[in-house]
This record gives structure tokens, C-alpha cells and sequence, in this order.
């Protein structure tokens, strides 16, 4: 029978597109994708754990901007990957990454809504992504790391980001455009790693 969506829905799915639209990094995506359905993530716990994680920092000093929210993307190939994260979260030793820290003691999340994987998407290929709201706080930029010795969480900051290269070749693959352009997110306090950093909060999945 027909499927009448509520209007409620269309919006959300606008707002999520015109979210994953404005997060591009390249802009033929715009015409590659399509996105079906999307279901809002409401999740108390997270936003108020959001919430109390400004308020910290913003009680330590932290600037507007450093505070303000903004999205990042996780993909995942089925339902109920993605609905777990937003059930429990974004947690450590979560990611195949390590480029940019220690995967035990942080996540990673991608930036770029088109660039979430180290392989491109082929034609007709589908997948859930979660839309996260994302306090980056104090970042600092790191150089990639290959090496089995993970560079640690720095004192003092939230999130790492690789040095970016402005002038990256078109050629560069697309797991190395994917490692950089990652945030490797964390929350130490106490010497301990956070199991799940307080500053991501899912949002969206579509």
C-alpha cells in the first residue's frame, strides 16, 4: 500500500541531507548519493552528557568557538551497527585506525559525509550513516603516525586532526583522503581514557 510520510520525517530528512550536503568534500558527491529514510536519534543520556562536557570546558576557559557544535560521520553496512552506536555510543577500540592515536584510548569520526571509508563506494552500494553532533573543543594537529607505537591522547586537548595538506595531489588514494580527514576524539581525565568521549553525541541515522 502507499507509504505516507509524515511531515515531520521529510523534514528531518531534509535537515540530515542538507547536513551530509554541506559536509562534502567532494563536490560531484553531490549528485552520487541518494538517502532514503532517516530516524532522529533521541537519546537523552548523550545530549545531556553533551551538554555537561561544554559546560566543563567552557568553565575552563574555552572559547566559543572551540564550544561550538558541529557534525561528524560514522558509516556502518548494516541497521544494527549503527543503531548500537547510538544506543551505547561511540567507544574505544572501536576503529581500524591509528593513524592519529591510540585507538584504546579514543575514536575516530570522519568529517567529510562522503569520505567515510577507506574504500570508494560503488555504484549501488548502500549503508547507514550516523550523523553525529561533535564538540571538538581543543584540537591539535598531528602528523600521521604508521608506526605500532600510537601516539597518545595530548594533555590539554580533545581531538586530534592530521596536518592537512592543501595541496594533495587528486591523485592521493582514497584511504589516505579517508585517514586525513578524520578526527581522532578523546576524553582523559585522571590518566584514564574515557570509554566513551562524552563530546560526540549521535544524532541522525540515514
Amino acid at each position: 500500500g502507499l507509504h505516507l510520510e509524515s511531515e515531520e520525517t521529510s523534514s528531518l530528512l531534509q535537515t540530515a541531507v542538507s547536513v551530509l550536503q554541506s559536509s562534502y568534500l567532494d563536490s560531484t558527491s553531490q549528485d552520487g548519493f541518494q538517502y532514503s529514510q532517516a530516524i532522529l536519534v533521541e537519546n537523552d543520556f548523550f545530549l545531556s552528557e553533551l551538554k555537561a562536557f561544554a559546560q566543563a570546558k567552557e568553565a575552563a576557559g574555552y572559547s566559543q568557538e572551540e564550544l561550538e557544535e558541529t557534525f561528524a560521520f560514522l558509516l556502518f553496512d548494516n541497521e544494527e551497527e549503527a543503531r548500537e552506536v547510538c544506543q551505547t555510543g561511540l567507544r574505544v577500540n572501536s576503529s581500524s585506525i591509528s593513524t592519529l592515536g591510540d585507538p584504546a584510548k579514543g575514536v575516530y569520526i570522519s568529517k567529510y559525509a562522503d569520505c567515510l571509508h577507506p574504500r570508494p563506494w560503488y555504484h549501488g552500494k548502500s549503508g547507514y550513516i550516523v550523523i553525529c553532533k561533535l564538540i571538538k573543543g581543543k584540537v591539535k594537529v598531528v602528523s600521521e603516525n604508521y608506526t605500532t607505537s600510537y601516539t597518545c591522547p595530548s594533555p590539554g586537548y580533545d581531538c586530534h586532526v592530521a596536518v592537512s595538506r592543501s595541496n594533495v595531489p587528486s591523485k592521493t588514494s582514497h584511504c589516505q583522503a579517508f585517514q586525513q580527514s578524520q578526527y581522532y576524539v578523546y576524553e582523559v581525565s585522571g590518566g584514564s581514557a574515557a570509554e566513551r568521549p562524552r563530546q560526540i553525541c549521535p544524532y541522525i541515522v540515514i
